[in-house]
Formats: structure tokens, C-alpha cells, sequence
């Protein structure tokens, strides 16, 4: 067993090249961390990013709509009145107008309430 030891020298040459071997293992492993790391924090943030972009889409449409809405119950109420129709057969018959000539419902409602609005002069 006494031929087994190393001198001292070489043992601890051995045992500092196995410490710089751990030393660069870890440091290989903390660069791969690093870089998940940076990965994970550019997907949170183009998440973030895409979850505003989503929540400023709908917010724009839900207030387009709210602009809207009034102009149409308007085109609604006057075709209830002069054609003698339900509301949802009114606004039915606003969207096949909408679709037969590939303009908006609001579009063809803002018409009607201007035309309504020039033919019956207040007074």
C-alpha cells in the first residue's frame, strides 16, 4: 500500500487539476443558467408585451363598439317604426344590408339616422 501513495508533489498537481476541472464544469454550467435565464426573462417580457397588445386591441374594439351601439339602436328604432318590425328582425336587417354590400352595420345605421334625421325637420 506504501506504493500506492503519490508523492506529494504529484498529488497535489492531481488534486488541483481536478479542483480546476470542478471549477470550469461549474462554470460552464452557471453560463448555461445565465442564458435560460435570459431566455426566460425575453418570453416574459414578449409575453407581457403580447398580453398588452391583446388587452389594448380589445379595449379599442369594445370602445369602437360602445361609439357604435348608440347609432345603431337609433337605425334600429326607426326601422321598428316605419317597417313595422321586431328589433332583432331590424338588426338582422342591418347586417344583411352590411353584408350584401361589404360596408359596416354602423355605416349603414349612421346612414339611415342621417336620412331619418333630414327627412322628419324637427319642429
Amino acid at each position: 500500500m506504501a506504493g500506492d501513495r503519490l508523492p506529494a508533489g504529484e498529488d497535489l498537481a492531481q488534486r488541483v487539476a481536478a479542483v480546476c476541472r470542478e471549477v470550469e464544469t461549474n462554470v460552464l454550467r452557471l453560463d448555461l443558467a445565465r442564458s435560460r435565464l435570459q431566455a426566460t426573462r425575453q418570453r416574459v417580457s414578449a409575453d407581457r408585451a403580447g398580453r398588452e397588445v391583446l388587452h389594448e386591441s380589445a379595449f379599442a374594439r369594445l370602445a369602437a363598439r360602445l361609439d357604435s351601439q348608440p347609432v345603431i339602436e337609433q337605425a334600429k328604432g326607426i326601422l321598428i317604426a316605419r317597417v313595422g318590425c321586431t328589433p332583432d328582425e331590424a338588426f338582422d336587417m342591418l347586417r344583411t344590408a352590411s353584408q350584401r354590400r361589404n360596408v359596416r352595420v354602423r355605416d349603414i345605421a349612421s346612414d339611415i339616422v342621417a336620412r331619418a334625421a333630414s327627412a322628419d325637420p324637427p319642429g
